[in-house]
């Protein structure tokens, strides 16, 4: 009975003691301010208002507020973030609650909700670049930008995040810029391609280890090695 009372006792001092938040660099609501409130207008460009028809036209008419994301993206896109005008012309065109979009953007991280760089630069931290020393790739950045997640370089040039798994995991470390992957860096690499960018030289992205082209074993391919060409229908069946 003793050891019940005092487990219970334990766990109630537990609960009393006061939590701590864990900090982020990104917010969960909105907050106006000079470049994101709803009085600044919003529209999709011309071209852009094409690409939407044709993303719409992809869903039954009574769903087309699954279209929802990639009009969101083709927004990000266009102004550089997911404004809350953005949200609100997105739902004024799919005729959802804005709440709904609002929803949306704010669960996916992908939607970046305040101005950003010219370049978004995401770090991906997680275990297995964290085994091989994602540590040093971000040590890195700082040096050679002096930003720390959630920043944005004087220059405009560069925005800054630290994120979760970015599935590269067997070219780790890595990191995205935009919407490409530069992986198996050392912190050289990483100073490199950072330097490259400032100065706006074209920059290749994928592996930066010498001892393979994609993400293959460093030993060599072990799989698809028969030049050969191969008739699918040999090894699907007929009915399907």
């Amino acid at each position: 009975m003793s050891l019940r009372f005092n487990f219970l006792r334990k766990s109630l001092a537990a609960a009393a003691r006061p939590s701590f938040a864990r900090s982020s660099h990104v917010l969960a609501v909105h907050r106006n301010t000079k470049l994101n409130n709803p009085s600044i207008s919003f529209e999709f460009t011309p071209e852009n208002q094409e690409r939407a028809r044709e993303v719409i036209a992809k869903y039954p008419a009574q769903y087309k507020k699954g279209a929802v994301m990639p009009l969101l993206d083709i927004g990000q896109r266009q102004l550089g973030f997911t404004s809350i005008s953005v949200m609100n012309y997105v739902a004024k065109l799919l005729e959802m609650p804005p709440m709904r979009v609002y929803e949306v953007a704010t669960f996916y991280t992908m939607y970046n909700r305040n101005p950003m760089g010219k370049y978004h630069l995401q770090v991906c931290t997680t275990t297995p670049c964290q085994l091989c020393n994602s540590d040093s790739i971000m040590e890195a950045v700082h040096e050679t930008l002096g930003i720390q997640p959630g920043e944005t370089t004087k220059d405009g040039l560069f925005t800054l995040s630290e994120v979760e798994c970015l599935g590269a995991c067997v070219n780790a470390p890595m990191i995205a810029i935009n919407d490409d992957y530069y992986e198996d860096l050392t912190a050289q690499d990483t100073k490199e391609i950072l330097t490259k960018f400032q100065k706006g030289e074209p920059v290749k992205p994928g592996p930066y280890n010498r001892r393979r082209e994609t993400c293959e074993p460093f030993s060599g391919p072990k799989v698809l090695l028969n030049p050969e060409p191969f008739n699918v229908k040999d090894f699907t069946r007929s009915d399907l």
